[in-house]
């Protein structure tokens, strides 16, 4: 169902004029850094926030845009076709609007921070969408899983404008809940994605974000007054350190961080081989099966929209305020440690039980075995190593055998592990103890 307004003919006759006219005050400038940066390419869209950034920002530093709680504020998506630009081909495009945190401690704790305010504010919601207001959407959806994340479906050949209501404020997520200016900043994050070739919007095209303060009702206009008037009483040559004020905030290109790799044709045959070193290229999925690896499984929901170039990224004291002093720096040095070569590899197959239906693809005509890396050549390393294949905990396992060709089962000790050779290839059976 679309969700539109009955707009005047001028409004369709003249979008290009008012385009430029939103884009005016800064929009030369900007496209001028981004065309030196990018090689003279030029981004396909263009998001503006209407609301009015703020005076008191240095030239050097992210411009910053004031909001109040509960007020619907208009996000306006451009295609630059409509200027000069580009060829989508997908007939609508997805965008997913999120208010995430700009503070990179925050982001790493944005699952924790997120379930304490669902816990204080039971049935509400972070980020609403504001439909009777928005222009041009299809499709309109907000996850109830999701709290902070709104998306919806659009034109890229018309103008659309989307209505969002921030509902929490930026002092309810600092300490003992400090009023004023000492609220966190958030990000309004913008992701457009068109559809591949089974019509499924999982096509990245674009991401741009701003910065954003959100304030009690009237709490935005009075700051921004506030800063204004300590801007003007200063002199002319002091003004000139920081940016001039827009009406409107222009959403700024960014790379996202947390994309969802799939896995690769090893990671489904083998997992084992593609989790035992956290890489930057590691997928969530890879990223996940490394932190229950390496005994971190408390804190795979924390991290789980984590690839592996976000954890490599954090410090030393992001993992202890995160996880506490033992377990963060176990996991910093995890992480940051040197790569150990293992120092015995054994292939397994695992071989069904009687009477019970295939495990995995079988240990019949095709093979498919399992690369077990033993740190230690030990039986308690190999038992850990044999648990996480059948996806269970070393303690279920009470007793390794290893059967002879004459049928003999030999309990398997530290000094038979210790004089296997490299490369050795077993069949795993299982069998149940009383």
């Amino acid at each position: 169902m679309l969700f539109c307004h009955p707009q005047p003919e001028s409004y369709h006759q003249h979008s290009a004029s008012y385009i430029r006219e939103a884009l005016a005050p800064f929009l030369k400038n900007e496209e001028a850094r981004l065309m030196a940066e990018n090689g003279a390419k030029r981004t396909p869209f263009q998001y503006i926030l209407c609301a009015a950034t703020s005076p008191a920002v240095k030239q050097q530093e992210e411009a910053l845009t004031y909001l109040n709680q509960g007020q619907s504020y208009e996000i306006r998506m451009l295609n630059r076709k409509l200027v000069e630009y580009t060829d989508i081909s997908s007939k609508y495009v997805k965008s997913i609007v999120r208010v995430v945190f700009h503070d990179r401690r925050l982001q790493y704790m944005e699952h924790q921070q997120l379930e304490g305010w669902r816990w204080n504010r039971p049935g509400d919601r972070i980020l609403d969408i504001d439909i009777p207001l928005s222009v041009g959407i299809l499709e309109p959806r907000s996850d109830p899983l999701h709290l902070n994340t709104i998306e919806f479906l659009w034109d890229p050949l018309k103008n659309a404008s989307v209505f969002i209501q921030v509902n929490c404020i930026s002092t309810e997520f600092t300490p003992r809940k400090h009023g004023g200016e000492k609220g966190v900043p958030f990000r309004i994050q913008v992701d457009t994605y068109t559809t591949n070739e089974h019509g499924e919007y999982v096509e990245h095209v674009h991401s741009s974000s701003c910065q954003v303060k959100v304030f009690k009702p009237k709490g935005a206009d009075r700051k921004l007054k506030t800063d204004r008037e300590k801007i003007d009483k200063k002199t002319p040559q002091d003004r000139e350190k920081y940016q001039p004020s827009h009406d409107t905030t222009l959403l700024k290109e960014v790379r996202p961080e947390r994309n969802l790799c799939l896995p690769s044709a090893l990671t489904l045959l083998n997992p084992a081989v593609n989790s035992w070193h956290l890489l930057p290229s590691s997928s969530l999925q890879d990223t996940q099966q490394w932190l229950h690896r390496h005994r971190f499984s408390p804190f795979s929901r924390l991290f789980t929209s984590f690839s592996g170039a976000d954890l490599l990224r954090m410090t030393r004291e992001d993992l202890i305020q995160i996880c506490g002093p033992a377990d963060g720096i176990r996991l910093f040095n995890t992480m940051k440690g040197r790569c150990v070569q293992p120092r015995l590899t054994i292939y397994v197959c695992q071989q069904q039980a009687r009477n019970q239906p295939p495990i995995k693809p079988g240990c019949g005509e095709s093979k498919f075995y399992h690369a077990l890396y033993l740190e230690e050549l030990t039986l308690l390393d190999l038992s850990e190593k044999i648990a996480t294949l059948y996806n269970i905990t070393p303690q279920q396992i009470t007793q390794i055998y290893r059967q002879k060709p004459t049928g003999i089962h030999i309990l398997v000790s530290d000094e038979m592990v210790q004089n296997l050779r490299e490369e050795t290839s077993f069949i795993i059976s299982t069998i149940r103890g009383n």
